[in-house]
């Protein structure tokens, strides 16, 4: 049944999509359930003829209460304008450097007492986060620069889980000195590049959420990762506190990466060392920090009193400006302080991380997640920009059929704005604090989202559109302050306005050697896009080894993941497993390798001209597991297997480094710029069989 047209016209105004393509390029009507329920996660009644009439006239008169926008983002070197609905003009710079703007641009419209000019602004205004003042009214300004510098030379590195990298140093699960080992270790090798996954922070009370794709908080890091003997304070400790901090140490399972006991464990330990704490230093970077790191740590020790999620607190705690919070900070000020020298350590520790990346050519980059915990600390204190009626995912596809429902709020992109993009502001400059650069997951988030209502399932949703050139000017002016590159996960459908815009913007796409065909056929790597990330494979998808050996089919059907016959699964991966080999055999690179399927897909890679080469440890030891299995939660390890070999059993980080494999892939990915690459001979190391076909 076709939508009224009242509301069609309301889910236009407000970015709310009521019908878009499929997969397959077939138009879907979206349901009217679907629209009602993303306006009302947008705070918009549109149940009832009336509402809707309400809704959309209050929508429309919304700009004329004010002279000026709450946030406005232009891009440098190209003209701009600004909507003005009052008499006069000033822009204040990020330097406190004020310029009044004539204001004789011809009158557009006029309503409720006000005129509407599209006033040019100056055209040699600095990049910054600038104020625009006009009767009593103000907003912010970002001048974006038009492009992020995309790097000059190709580079090669390592893609890397944390917490399955543990040394003989680390307390059951890896850390940042575990990193730091990675980082130094390419970095002497040549490489230019590390990639971790997501360090976001989670939320300190057991237990915790393996995932790293569905942390606490975005702009906050993780401390499970300290290295406790790195901390300053434990060098300063006596010998006997030091033997009490070493008592904590649990032991490590060799299968298996377990995070709670190495998060009781090392809590024990900080708090131990906490008296001895830098007063100096931590009054240095609280200041320097300010009220975000506040309330995060106030957020992690109401917690503690509390659990989790916060909307089960006493209700005059609910939200960081209730009327217990006054009370409970007081209350709470010395845990308070300790919350925020934990992520001072872990501040260090990232630092120490990226000196050790100093003289590479991009250096670590950290993995941006889709989203956070509704429960978490990020949504408790950015619930007004959050829609936390709804969570994000995907449509249904030929994988999914019922779609995907990821559990995590969207921004509100009329909020957003509102805000003058400030929560934006801080995740970006969270992400990129001691970077080389970022990954954005899920980069089409930032032009649209598939929002899924409270209550219904994921097909049940609609895409919500986001202003994806202020996102993008606010993306784009962050990065370059950090020095940082920039990629996008531009994998699977993406519409062709999203690749235009982040080419321009200078956000690097992502080739994964799975998805890159065409009509179903391997695309030669000499035709891959130059602006990109490659890889052969993703945490979500199979290791080389197990893609060889059938692992993941094997292990989707034990589970009962498979959504067709086995036999017919098994025909469609050999189908996709001979197409790629036939590729790799047609371009010369499978003999190149001696044979060895799994090196010639990374010398596809290398053959490629993408910009930034990626491999996974795992790929170069014949790891048959994936990291993460999509549509599992405990059926399957997700997020919980060490780094192993063929057989399964996990290796340290020590034996990993030195293992035959890793240096053959090492020396293939050297020659990444060479104009054709070769692998070296390899007549005096073991040649590695596993998952061959």
């Amino acid at each position: 049944m076709p939508l009224p047209d009242d509301l069609t016209a309301l889910a236009d105004a407000l970015g709310v999509a009521t019908s878009y393509e499929d997969w397959s390029g077939r138009p879907v009507e979206v349901s009217a359930r679907a629209v009602v329920g993303a306006l009302e996660a947008l705070g918009v009644d549109a149940t009832t003829p009336a509402a809707r009439a309400e809704a959309l006239a209050a929508h429309e008169a919304a700009p004329w209460q004010r002279a000026v926008p709450h946030g406005t983002v232009v891009r440098q070197g190209e003209p701009a304008v600004l909507a003005l609905r009052g008499e006069r003009l000033r822009l204040v710079l990020e330097d406190r450097t004020a310029l009044d703007v004539a204001v004789d641009a011809p009158v557009l419209e006029e309503r409720d007492g006000r005129s509407l000019r599209e006033v040019p602004l100056p055209d040699d205004l600095p990049l910054g986060w600038h104020r625009v003042e006009s009767d009593g009214d103000e907003g912010v300004l970002v001048v974006a620069p038009a492009r992020i510098p995309v790097p000059e030379d190709r580079a090669w590195g390592w893609m890397v889980q944390l917490y399955a990298l543990r040394s003989a140093g680390s307390w059951a699960v890896g850390d940042y000195a575990d990193l730091r080992t990675v980082v130094a270790r390419t970095a002497a090798d040549g490489g230019g590049v590390v990639l971790a996954n997501p360090l976001h922070a989670e939320t300190p009370v057991l237990p915790l959420n393996p995932s790293p794709y569905s942390p606490s908080s975005r702009r906050f890091r993780s401390p499970l990762w300290l290295r406790v003997e790195d901390v300053p304070e434990h060098a300063a400790a006596p010998a006997a506190l030091q033997q009490q901090v070493a008592a904590l140490r649990p032991p490590t399972d060799p299968e298996r990466v377990e995070r709670d006991p190495a998060w009781t464990a090392k809590l024990a330990a900080l708090e131990l060392l906490w008296p001895l704490h830098r007063v100096d230093a931590l009054a240095a970077f609280r200041a320097e920090r300010g009220a975000p790191l506040e309330g995060f740590a106030l957020f992690c020790a109401l917690a503690e009193e509390h659990g989790v999620p916060w909307q089960e607190w006493p209700e005059d705690l609910r939200r960081p400006d209730g009327a217990g919070v006054p009370g409970a900070r007081a209350r709470c000020a010395d845990r308070i302080a300790f919350w925020c020298w934990v992520q001072l350590l872990v501040d260090e520790q990232l630092q120490a991380v990226a000196a050790a990346s100093s003289e590479m050519a991009v250096g670590v980059v950290h993995d941006l997640a889709v989203g956070v915990d509704a429960g978490g600390a990020d949504a408790w204190a950015l619930q007004d920009a959050l829609a936390l009626r709804t969570t994000v995912g995907a449509p249904p596809d030929s994988f999914n059929q019922q779609g995907q429902d990821w559990g995590l709020p969207p921004w509100r992109p009329d909020r957003l704005r509102e805000l003058g993009w400030a929560p934006y502001r801080e995740l970006v400059q969270g992400v990129l604090r001691h970077a080389g650069g970022v990954r954005i997951d899920h980069v089409m988030g930032l032009f649209r989202l598939w929002w899924v209502p409270a209550g219904g399932s994921a097909a049940d949703g609609t895409y919500v559109a986001y202003d994806a050139d202020a996102m993008l000017g606010v993306l784009a002016l962050e990065a370059v302050r950090a020095g940082a590159v920039v990629v996008g996960e531009d994998l699977g459908t993406v519409e062709d306005r999203v690749r235009t815009a982040l080419d321009a913007t200078g956000v690097l796409g992502s080739a994964v050697l799975w998805f890159e065909t065409e009509d179903d056929a391997p695309v030669e790597p000499a035709r891959w896009r130059r602006a990109t990330m490659a890889s052969v494979t993703t945490h979500d998808l199979p290791t080389a080894a197990g893609f060889l050996a059938d692992e993941h089919v094997r292990v989707r059907d034990a589970l009962g993941q498979l959504g067709v016959p086995l036999e017919e699964e098994q025909e469609r991966v050999r189908a996709e497993r001979a197409a790629l080999l036939a590729m790799l055999e047609r371009t010369g690179l499978l003999a190149e390798c001696d044979g060895d399927a799994a090196l010639a897909m990374h010398a596809a890679l290398v053959a490629s001209p993408s910009l930034l080469v990626l491999a996974a440890l795992g790929d170069a030891v014949g790891d048959l597991r994936q990291p993460n299995l999509p549509g599992t939660v405990d059926e399957y390890p997700n997020w919980r297997l060490p780094v192993a070999g063929p057989d399964g059993h996990g290796l340290p980080l020590e034996e990993l480094l030195a293992h035959p494999g890793v240096a053959r892939l090492t020396a293939l990915l050297r020659s990444v710029g060479s104009q054709h690459a070769r692998p070296p001979a390899t007549t005096d190391q073991p040649r590695r069989r596993e998952g061959q076909t």
